[in-house]
């Protein structure tokens, strides 16, 4: 028995595996076995070229895990780290494993800094972000969301009281921060 104290019980010789179970063993030949002709290493009828594929140029330095000697031959580059959330992914490439639960907070991490970058960002430039239109929440009067809300069905019933709070709390405080900010400077 897996996973337990006792000595697993030996397997049954092949003999009389194959009289108890019809069919046992029929892959033991190579010959037999659908895949067969995937498992021969044959470069001639793969097209490969190459034991190791040559190497991506690295203009930006790329993250790399510390649980691999280099990094792979082929990476992307569309959106190369930066600012204080580039920093933030450096330092959980460089200090800790994936295995480590302090990896991916910092990624998540990084991830809230660079979306507070980009709203505020966008606050100062002629579009703000809309969060009543690009959150969807509009949808919930306009395309039956409340009365999907109710079919037992639904896999985010049990979370679904917090999403208004964890949507729009942040852009109340935000707008509060705001307000005390503007209403200090119109005092001075």
């Amino acid at each position: 028995m897996a996973y337990t104290a006792h000595h697993p019980t030996r397997a049954l010789p092949s003999d009389q595996l194959r009289e108890l179970v019809p069919g046992w063993g029929s892959d033991l030949d190579p010959a037999d076995r659908p895949n067969f002709p995937k498992l021969q290493f044959d470069l001639e009828a793969t097209g490969a070229h190459w034991d190791f594929p040559e190497r991506q140029d690295q203009k930006v330095p790329r993250e790399r895990s510390i649980e691999h000697e280099f990094l792979t031959p082929v990476f992307g580059t569309a959106q190369p780290t930066h600012g204080v959330s580039g920093v933030i992914r450096r330092f959980a490439y460089a200090r800790f494993s994936e295995a480590r639960l302090a990896h991916w907070l910092l990624l998540i991490a990084a991830d809230r800094v660079e979306a507070g970058g980009s709203h505020l960002t966008s606050l100062l430039t002629l579009h703000p972000d809309n969060p009543i239109t690009e959150t969807g929440v509009m949808a919930e009067f306009t395309r039956h969301g409340l009365s999907s809300r109710a079919r037992e069905s639904r896999a985010d019933l049990r979370h679904g009281w917090i999403d208004p709070i964890l949507v729009a709390g942040p852009w109340v405080i935000g707008g509060y921060v705001a307000l005390r900010v503007l209403r200090a400077l119109a005092r001075r």
